[in-house]
């Protein structure tokens, strides 16, 4: 019958037309193919958020360790006492230097107590002493040839002393706005006037050659008092603190920073008179012998450093870098 031959091929030709289905075996194949790349993508995933998070908590750290820790520990030094020696606790020591033979020359201040002296090592005894006019105040001393050379405060003068007679001397006038610390290599004149700037000066004509700002990661360091030259730096007290800095002579940098709070807490503690603040160093250059004391300490110290081996979790410039003094 035509009518149902027709139907057969018009049915013959839907089910051709149908998509086919695909197997139960090929969906799993599908799903587990599927489910590799997902965990594949997942544990990459994850790991970039482990890396990720690492490296921000790396980083974090990293800045709460310099906030700690201002200057790597190889550049901050402790010291060792070697020997402790007399000193007179009456002296307001504003310089001081080793000469020979266990000699020390030292500048005290003062209006009415201020003087150069000689000064036995061993014993502490004044050996020999020139005092000065009530209104001088003896600021930095320092030694080249036989020229002891001394700057006073708030004013720009000095004087050079003949070293196998304090008696002899003349009056100099100098270009730093004031006088706090001195010290040579024995060509030049390193000179401080209680600010950030490192003076050079030509020992003949006492004019200023040269100005350096003293700095540290980028901060001025001021207030530079008693000076000395040691292993081609220039070391300097820092005023109110109980930090030497040691500075390079090229460019002005901290190089790094010696620590001695131990020696006027130990004093404090074990003394009833009143004492004043660490100032004055004195390097044997022969001996490789290093000398430290303070104003009006009963004691000087002869020192070796340590360079600190352990993190240091204190804040250098805040220990060590007073604010800029305010000069009326």
């Amino acid at each position: 019958m035509p009518g149902a031959k027709m139907r057969k091929k018009s049915n013959s030709r839907r089910v051709n037309s149908l998509p086919q289905q695909p197997s139960m075996a090929s969906s799993l194949a599908c799903s587990s193919r599927f489910l590799l790349h997902y965990r594949k993508i997942s544990s990459l995933v994850f790991f970039i958020l482990v890396v990720c998070l690492i490296v921000v908590l790396n980083t974090s750290l990293r800045k709460e360790g310099v906030s700690r820790s201002d200057v790597p520990s190889n550049r901050l030094y402790t010291v060792e006492v070697v020997n402790e020696f007399p000193h007179d606790p009456d002296a307001f020591t504003q310089g001081l230097l080793y000469a020979e033979n266990d000699t020390l020359f030292e500048s005290t201040g003062m209006n009415g107590a201020s003087s150069v002296r000689k000064v036995t090592l061993q014993t502490g005894k004044v050996k020999a002493i020139q005092r000065m006019p009530y209104s001088d105040f003896g600021e930095g001393l320092t030694l080249l040839g036989d020229r002891l050379i001394q700057v006073t405060w708030r004013q720009s003068t000095g004087y050079i002393y003949d070293r196998h007679n304090l008696s002899k001397f003349e009056k100099f006038r100098h270009d730093m706005p004031d006088g706090w610390g001195l010290a040579t290599d024995g060509k030049i004149l390193y000179g401080s006037d209680g600010s950030s700037t490192l003076y050079q000066i030509d020992p003949q004509t006492m004019k200023v050659v040269k100005k350096q700002i003293v700095n540290y990661q980028g901060d001025e360091v001021h207030r530079l008092n008693e000076l000395e030259y040691v292993y081609d730096e220039v070391w300097a007290n820092v005023w109110m603190t109980d930090c030497i800095a040691r500075i390079s002579q090229t460019d002005g940098s901290v190089l790094g920073w010696i620590l001695l709070p131990n020696l006027r807490e130990g004093l404090l503690h074990n003394l009833k008179k009143q004492i004043d603040v660490l100032n004055g160093i004195a390097w044997d250059r022969d001996g490789d012998r290093l000398f430290v004391t303070g104003k009006l300490w009963p004691k000087l110290y002869e020192i070796k450093l340590h360079p600190l081996k352990t993190p240091f979790n204190g804040d250098i410039k805040q220990m060590c870098m007073p604010p800029a003094f305010p000069f009326s």
